[in-house]
């Protein structure tokens, strides 16, 4: 499968890849959401099973893996990231082992959790994330040096190799409103915690010359969440390319298109938010679409909110990152 990454960078063809999404993921527009004119790239439906942005990162952070290696990964006990890794690390013929820490829970991070539990060949506990990451890290470490074929797959995929995934998501979009599939957007709004969703859309927007601002809806705290992390992400992504290619990256986000919504935070990650609930219940309502609360739910609040202060400069456009399939046995 061609991606724009590769066709805009062909040098970084030759880094492994496992392909384990369908792109592009839609877009559609939302009519009857909000005031102002909504749009939505569905990132939802761009796996056949356990779609959402963990996907774009992990074609990349699982190019290498082959049938009986393992892989390691870390996450708060209802991660997304988690359930992804262990779901496309089975379908390439891999066993997943999690480290995972307590947070606050809603219902759907405890339906994810109880997925990931089942999907993951072990799990691990751990008191905190600086806990949890330490002992993935050198549990993934001990692993390699017994012999086993262990890959390390960080918080979140939130390093550049993953955020490459990130950046070829923006250069679709980019594709998507060259060829007519919506207008071009002058905010596009995503749900901000490890960041390399974040970053890579900022960075592949400047990229493609794509004049839209990205709104990050912040959902952790923010001493580790926050504008300047984001775009120093942005920044180390733009040096991989620069060194995989022997070219630089042609652009890096300029600080006043990237905005991070500090008040749709619930107060602490996976708490659900009063504003976030009552845009999931919207869109639900009127769409038939659901999000979830510890990321989904926030972002569309943060994308109503811009919609409606916008109305008349133009589309914003909410980024879904949560396949809700899942939640059906999907």
């Amino acid at each position: 499968m061609s991606l724009p990454l590769l066709s805009r960078f062909p040098a970084l063809r030759a880094l492994p890849r496992a392909e384990l999404g369908a792109f592009p993921s839609p877009v559609e527009r939302l009519t009857g959401v909000a005031e102002g004119e909504l749009w939505i790239k569905r990132d939802d439906l761009n796996a056949p099973v356990c779609g959402g942005n963990k996907v774009r990162a992990l074609e990349f952070l699982l190019g290498g893996v082959r049938p009986g290696d393992s892989v390691v990964t870390v996450g708060g006990t209802g991660s997304t990231h988690v359930l992804c890794t262990a779901v496309h690390a089975a379908r390439l013929g891999a066993r997943t082992v999690a480290v995972r820490w307590p947070h606050d829970m809603n219902p759907v991070a405890r339906a994810v959790a109880e997925l990931a539990a089942r999907e993951c060949a072990e799990v691990r506990s751990a008191w905190g994330a600086a806990d949890g990451i330490a002992r993935g890290y050198l549990l993934s470490a001990a692993r390699r040096v017994r012999g086993v074929r262990a890959h390390w797959v960080p918080l979140g995929g939130s390093v550049p190799l993953g955020v490459l995934g990130h950046v070829n998501a923006a250069l679709e979009l980019a594709g998507q409103v060259a060829e007519g599939a919506l207008p071009h957007p002058r905010r596009v709004v995503v749900p901000f915690g490890s960041g390399g969703t974040a970053a890579g859309l900022a960075l592949g927007f400047a990229i493609a010359g794509l004049d839209t601002t990205l709104v990050a809806a912040r959902v952790g705290p923010r001493i580790a969440v926050n504008r300047a992390r984001l775009l120093r992400l942005a920044r180390r992504t733009a040096r991989l390319i620069e060194r995989l290619t022997g070219a630089g990256a042609g652009s890096l986000p300029r600080p006043g298109r990237v905005e991070v919504a500090h008040q749709f935070y619930g107060g602490a990650y996976g708490r659900p938010l009063a504003a976030g609930e009552h845009a999931a219940a919207i869109l639900h309502e009127r769409a038939g679409l659901r999000v979830d609360a510890t990321y989904g739910a926030k972002a569309l609040a943060a994308a109503l909110d811009s919609a409606r202060a916008h109305a008349g400069d133009g589309p914003t456009l909410f980024w879904l990152t949560f396949d809700a399939r899942v939640l059906d046995g999907r």
